[in-house]
């Protein structure tokens, strides 16, 4: 009798498991069924694609809320998964002590429907304030794939998939609640921040116009991490603060500003426009930029499921863990931006070159301290997380921003993901938005904790 879909969604609320039958005969089909490794990584590639669409119009989800969201998201993916990837640790066994639910014993399951379920289940929790049309999107390639992934397997592995996948996301959307700082941060990114109690010194940071007139995300430092040690949450300190025409921080200072005096280069502005990624409603985040070019390998590679998994939850934990690390260590050193000293100090009508294409707003600088550069400890953390699954010296041409019109987002082709990062972590000078150091200290700092969550216990 021809299974249906439609019938199979009748009996999803109770989930009685029919018995299977199917078995090997000894030449390895169970085995290889029961293998992510050999099965379709659509279904995660095409959840990671729709995040990028669905948080480019978020608010307040950039930049911290979407690494957090990005982490949280790919370990359950990978968890979810890992008995099913030869080879493989559970991380959140091994090294967050965290217990998840277990799959049945000599039970077959199919992997991409788990997959599809977990996100199926996390996001529409991570992204409860976007537009109705957006939510709808989310259940609505939940759906497409739930009827395309049942036709490939039989009714009593999918249902038995599909529970798995939900009931270890629904564990890790508890254990992620337990974050007080981290959890519906986008719902107050200020939490009643006084950026002028700290300004007491020449170089501590204030907001610039335009812009939200506080500091985003001032207690993130305190957010849960994932691999990155308390110990190491703070980075380097910045350059001493003078004025002197010959000290190393007004050198610094006169690079950002030679940038534009004149004007721009057009290969600057290429650069420049290619990175930045910091508009809402524009482009994706500067987190989420490393899954769009995740996306762009595992595409290229023709990845299994396990390798899509593996790399999808290592550059989210790193991603997670440099947002708190850089976070921790911007308000912690509380350093004004490039544009602020140097409208003080050499040209009080200097402007950046970050300008909003879809609006009038000029001159703009992020709204909150300079030091380190997030967008180099990002760069750099998920640079060395992919570079463990695909290589040190993996050249790609990245097509993230192909074809748009409102910037420069030709695309550009790299030797390895390091150069990547450190293009991106140069861009900013570029732009007018931070200083040489913030960026040299950024690379540094999140080539470090990628390295905490490469040496995570992935594999046996």
């Amino acid at each position: 009798m021809r299974k249906t879909f439609f019938r199979l969604l009748l009996s999803f609320g109770v989930f009685v498991l029919a018995s299977v039958a199917w078995h090997s005969c000894g030449d390895g089909t169970a085995r290889l069924r029961n293998d992510a490794t050999t099965q379709s990584v659509e279904a995660a590639l095409r959840w990671n694609e729709l995040f990028l669409e669905l948080e480019r119009y978020a608010p307040n989800y950039r930049p911290c809320p979407a690494a957090r969201a990005l982490a949280y998201m790919g370990l359950a993916a990978y968890e979810a998964c890992v008995a099913g990837m030869p080879g493989y640790n559970s991380i959140a066994e091994r090294a967050l002590g965290l217990a998840l639910p277990k799959t049945e014993k000599n039970e077959e399951y199919y992997w991409p429907e788990v997959v599809n379920a977990a996100y199926g289940y996390l996001m529409p929790l991570f992204f409860d304030h976007i537009a109705a049309a957006d939510r709808q999107k989310i259940t609505a390639l939940e759906a497409q794939l739930d009827q395309k992934l049942f036709e490939e397997t039989t009714e009593s592995v999918f249902i038995r998939s599909r529970q798995h996948g939900r009931d270890v996301a629904q564990r890790i959307w508890e254990w992620a609640q337990s974050d007080a700082v981290g959890h519906n941060a986008h719902k107050d990114p200020f939490r009643g921040y006084n950026w002028q109690a700290r300004n007491t010194k020449p170089y501590d940071w204030e907001p610039l116009q335009p812009g939200p007139g506080n500091g985003l995300f001032p207690y993130w430092g305190n957010a849960r991490t994932f691999a990155l040690p308390g110990a190491a949450l703070l980075c380097r300190p910045p350059l001493p603060y003078s004025e002197a025409l010959n000290s190393p921080l007004y050198t610094q200072a006169l690079e950002v500003y030679a940038q534009n005096t004149p004007q721009l280069s057009a290969e600057s502005r290429w650069i420049a426009e290619f990175w930045s990624d910091d508009l809402l409603n524009l482009t994706f985040s500067p987190p989420s930029r490393w899954i769009a070019i995740a996306n762009q390998v595992i595409q290229k590679e023709s990845a299994s499921l396990a390798t899509a998994l593996e790399a999808y939850a290592k550059v989210g934990l790193a991603l997670n863990d440099a947002s708190v690390g850089c976070w921790h260590s911007k308000y912690h050193y509380n350093i004004e931006r490039p544009q602020a000293y140097i409208r003080r100090v050499i040209d009080p009508n200097w402007q950046t070159n970050l300008n909003n294409p879809l609006n009038s707003d000029r001159s703009i600088t992020p709204s909150f301290p300079t030091y380190p550069s997030d967008h180099a400890t990002f760069g750099a953390a998920a640079a060395e997380a992919l570079a463990s699954v695909f290589g040190y010296a993996y050249p790609m041409t990245d097509r993230c921003h192909e074809s748009r019109t409102e910037f420069v987002g030709t695309p550009r082709t790299f030797d390895s993901f390091y150069e990547m990062a450190q293009e991106n972590a140069w861009s900013r000078v570029l732009l007018g938005v931070h200083f040489r150091m913030d960026g040299d200290e950024g690379m540094r700092y999140g080539t470090l904790v990628g390295r905490y969550v490469n040496q995570l216990p992935w594999r046996r």
